[in-house]
């Protein structure tokens, strides 16, 4: 197979910036490139929370043109992605990226300067491959942040005997997300007014970042089968469904995978104790040592986990409505999450109501995330629409079965309960609502309390799934010398 080069462009990857699915992807993926025999790099700004002791700076500053801005000189630190040789550089220019946040204020309001600072991060990726000399194959950006530097690459180096050889990918993670800006933003990509129409960058009279990485893309791909067939729909298309309509030759629907040196009930450092398929009665320790960690009665009863960002689209208002009924239930239930401040005070407000029933924590702890998916015995997931969602592989993977919306990567991933066969991984409904809710973790609840054969069948049979990312890379793998071929590249 021949050597393929290939730089992500991304504005987070795990463990250095997160926010969600997107890091865990650019974190994992390329290192899994790598076991195939490509060169894969990495490209994302330096964050305040990305620690620069263990990266070196390159001796020479970057320069980025900025269009009517000018031209702006950006620090570059390398670092390796960890366990890993995969290069990772970071984009260091204070002014844009020196925040304690990624995106928003204190006030979860997006920074001003968001168009700005992104398209100084996709400009700062093609500026990056000509001063290391590297050349890449392909360009895969992700989600609106550097959607720019697909259109930088039919634009700007269209002719750059640099990128000869170059196709690019855009990866859509969540569609809801666009990167809309006002039209003056042209004058800083610099490409060409002629460009802001209909058919390539302008939406409702503004520059749409996404929209143009989906136009000028050699291919595009979202992050789940079913996710790439909803997004040309209006429910989920969020308003450019009809641009994806006319790639849709083009879109390939991809799962995410797992990172299983990091998510693996048999060498997770943060249970005790640890264990298999083979070993699943241990289980029950950490769910014991849960409960005492949240201030539950340990006691025989089904508990329910939620991992979640708290916000609308991920149902967390269903599970609002629908809460003093599921606490009816001979339930507990662990909710760990940030979001919407309501739903802070909300579910505070429930864990006072309910001391023995319901504890929450909220804000982000990754050790406990881990603690949770293994002591829990069900997984609530009700989200509106989810691109692909890992919790549920991860819940899966550690014989803690989903309740989940069947919808994108849900859908995708969790094969819904057969009362007559005893065969599934999980327990699905299609409307959300907070009936359907309450019905289905109903189910599942008296699945737990009374088909004990099935339900423990159906974890081991989640434990044997494979959702490691040697198979989703070898079809990403696949998906960039297409791109290749249909951009009339010669393949190396």
């Amino acid at each position: 197979m021949s050597k393929l080069n290939v730089l992500f462009a991304a504005s987070e990857c795990h463990p250095f910036a997160k926010t969600g699915g997107l890091a865990d992807v650019v974190g994992a993926l390329p290192k899994f490139l790598k076991k195939l025999g490509h060169d894969a790099r990495v490209v994302m700004p330096r964050y305040y929370g990305v620690d620069r002791t263990n990266l070196k700076k390159l001796p020479e500053p970057l320069g980025v043109p900025m269009g009517i801005i000018g031209e702006m000189w950006c620090g570059v630190y390398e670092g390796r992605l960890p366990n890993s040789d995969v290069p990772i550089y970071f984009i260091d220019y204070e002014l844009f990226f020196g925040r304690e946040s990624l995106y928003n204020d204190a006030n979860g309001a997006g920074f001003m300067d968001n168009d700005n600072r992104f398209v100084l991060l996709s400009r700062a990726a093609m500026q990056l491959c000509k001063a290391l000399d590297f050349h890449p194959h392909i360009l895969h950006a992700h989600d609106w942040h550097t959607s720019a530097a697909n259109l930088f690459l039919t634009t700007i180096y269209a002719n750059d005997d640099h990128f000869r050889d170059c196709a690019s990918v855009l990866t859509i993670h969540n569609m809801q997300h666009q990167g809309a800006f006002y039209g003056g933003l042209m004058n800083v990509l610099d490409v060409g007014w002629e460009h802001f129409n209909f058919r390539e960058i302008e939406m409702d009279d503004k520059v749409n970042l996404l929209k143009a990485g989906i136009t000028h893309a050699t291919m595009i791909n979202a992050v789940s089968p079913t996710y790439a067939e909803e997004i040309l729909t209006s429910k989920f298309g969020c308003g450019l469904e009809a641009t994806m309509q006319t790639r849709v030759n083009d879109l390939w629907g991809i799962l995410n995978g797992v990172d299983t040196d990091e998510w693996n009930p048999k060498t997770d450092r943060f249970i005790a104790p640890n264990y298999d398929e083979t070993t699943l009665d241990k289980k029950l320790a950490v769910k014991r040592a849960l409960q005492k960690e949240m201030g539950l009665p340990r006691r025989e009863a089904p508990l329910i986990a939620i991992v979640s960002r708290l916000v609308k689209q991920k149902g967390i208002d269903a599970i609002a409505e629908a809460i003093h009924d599921l606490l009816a239930l001979d339930i507990q239930m662990v909710l760990l999450g940030d979001g919407e401040a309501w739903a802070h005070f909300y579910f505070g407000d429930i864990a006072r109501f309910y001391p023995k029933k319901f504890a929450c924590k909220i804000g982000f702890d990754g050790a406990l995330s881990h603690r949770i998916e293994a002591g829990a015995d069900l997984f609530l997931m009700p989200s509106r629409f989810e691109p692909c969602g890992l919790n549920q592989m991860y819940s899966q993977l550690y014989a803690t079965l989903p309740i989940v919306h069947g919808v994108g990567g849900l859908q995708d991933s969790v094969e819904n309960y057969d009362e007559q066969t005893g065969e599934g991984t999980g327990f699905k409904f299609y409307e959300l609502n907070a009936k359907n809710l309450i019905n289905t973790v109903g189910w599942a609840v008296h699945t737990w309390y009374n088909r004990q054969d099935h339900f423990r069948a159906m974890q081991k049979r989640a434990m044997r799934l494979n959702y490691g990312w040697d198979e989703s890379a070898k079809t990403y793998e696949a998906l960039y010398f297409e791109a290749l071929k249909r951009a009339d590249k010669e393949t190396p």
